[in-house]
């Protein structure tokens, strides 16, 4: 669980401004090195590589990169919109923070700007014959990174913002965040077993928004200061406001600097993200199923498709077991099975209550998960079974319901002492 500056900085240098400015500085540290070199290159060597020409390629560089980068991020912005309009909005962060496309972006952008900062640097008389050979080098190797990231660019537009990828990306966003969370299943507190005191004094939320991140380590440090235990209430992936607790404290606090302390430990946005809510993956992945199933689209097809990758995501959970405890002043709860059973069919079980296909699959889906875990899975998916056959039930036909109920999912029964000891 990373600091609240860290888990900023973390999300800042997935932008893309961060590498265009490392373009811009390498430049800045081309001219740089340029002086301090110049003196111990050979004078041959400038006629013989052609360094006088470098303010030409830079001025082709410079040209050909904006138009580049405009083409480029005309792609990206039509790429982003049909994943919104095909899978959800949701999935459009996932795709923005695209490790491809954002270099691509950044280099061509990066390229444009070190080429804009090497001509004024000639212009104004700053390099030398010796130094123009330095420029010459270093942008013969910004000319080569441009050429492989332009090859990179076009193999992948042939798959970026397509439904498939769309869906790939969110099934590999939920399960990272799902094993981040089995790996710290209680934030690295203590795990809450039983009811929040009822003497505890809830601190409420300043502001309406999603959690986002919690800074386990503050919240543990005030606790420590003030000789107390920390309930948490407030989950990310939470939505809080002025009336919803973000903690419970086993006593008063008087300070108002350490009350605002521990409001800032929680960051709160305007929507979820994927990074620590192993929820979130599974409500947006399902989001695409509904939209599959809507009579608008009326593409079975890809409902079915998910909830293969639903399987493929929940089979990863496991009960925590012996959970490293870092904060033991604070009492975390843990996410049930039962919540993410919920956000991951009850959709798809609204929606595809009238298709037999996607009912069937929804069926042996449930039956998949209790199988894999039968004492994680075997109850909340007897139980969303049994509201799925209900409603299939009033959107089907007899001949239909039938298959339903061959294939519906019941409550495994628990291995005898001899097969468990075998």
């Amino acid at each position: 669980m990373t600091s609240k500056i860290g888990w900023h900085l973390l999300r800042q240098l997935r932008k893309v401004w961060v590498r265009v400015t490392a373009f811009a500085l390498l430049a800045v540290a081309t001219a740089v090195l340029a002086q301090l070199i110049a003196p111990l290159i050979p004078s041959s060597w400038i006629m013989k590589i052609g360094a006088e020409s470098v303010d030409q390629v830079l001025n082709i560089l410079a040209s050909s990169m904006l138009a580049v980068t405009t083409f480029s991020l005309a792609i990206a912005t039509s790429a982003f919109a049909a994943a919104a309009s095909t899978a959800t909005p949701r999935a459009t962060a996932l795709l923005q923070e695209d490790p491809t496309a954002q270099n691509v972006l950044a280099t061509f952008l990066g390229a444009f700007l070190f080429s804009l900062v090497g001509i004024i640097a000639l212009q104004a008389g700053y390099y030398s014959s010796a130094g123009r050979l330095v420029l010459f080098i270093v942008t013969v190797i910004v000319i080569g990174l441009v050429v492989v990231t332009l090859l990179r660019w076009i193999s992948h537009l042939m798959s970026f913002g397509r439904m498939g990828d769309t869906l790939d990306r969110v099934e590999s966003a939920a399960i990272n965040s799902l094993e981040n969370r089995l790996a710290t299943p209680y934030l690295r507190g203590r795990p809450l077993i039983s009811d929040i005191p009822s003497s505890c004094v809830p601190l409420l939320s300043d502001e309406a928004g999603y959690v986002l991140h919690v800074d386990m380590g503050e919240l543990n440090t005030i606790a420590k200061v003030l000789q107390c235990k920390i309930w948490l209430r407030a989950l990310p992936g939470s939505f809080v406001h002025q009336a919803r607790a973000l903690i419970y404290i086993d006593r008063e606090i008087q300070d108002d600097d350490l009350v605002k302390r521990l409001r800032d430990a929680f960051t709160i946005g305007t929507e979820r993200s994927f990074e620590q809510d192993p929820r979130f993956g599974l409500i947006v992945i399902s989001e695409i199923a509904s939209r599959a199933l809507s009579p608008a689209v009326n593409d079975p097809g890809t409902a079915i498709s998910i909830l293969g990758r639903v399987v493929r995501i929940l089979s990863r959970w496991r009960e925590p077991v012996d959970a490293e405890i870092e904060y033991d002043a604070i009492f975390v709860p843990a996410v049930t099975a039962n919540a993410l059973i919920i956000d991951a069919f009850r959709p798809i079980v609204r929606d595809g209550a009238g298709c037999i296909e996607v009912q069937i699959r929804v069926q042996k889906a449930l039956q998949a998960l209790a199988a894999i875990s039968p004492d994680v899975f075997a109850e909340p998916a007897a139980q969303m079974a049994a509201d799925a056959r209900a409603r299939a039930k009033d959107n089907l036909t007899e001949t239909e319901y039938r298959l339903i109920e061959e294939v519906h999912v019941q409550a495994p029964e628990q291995p005898d002492a001899h097969r468990r000891s075998a």
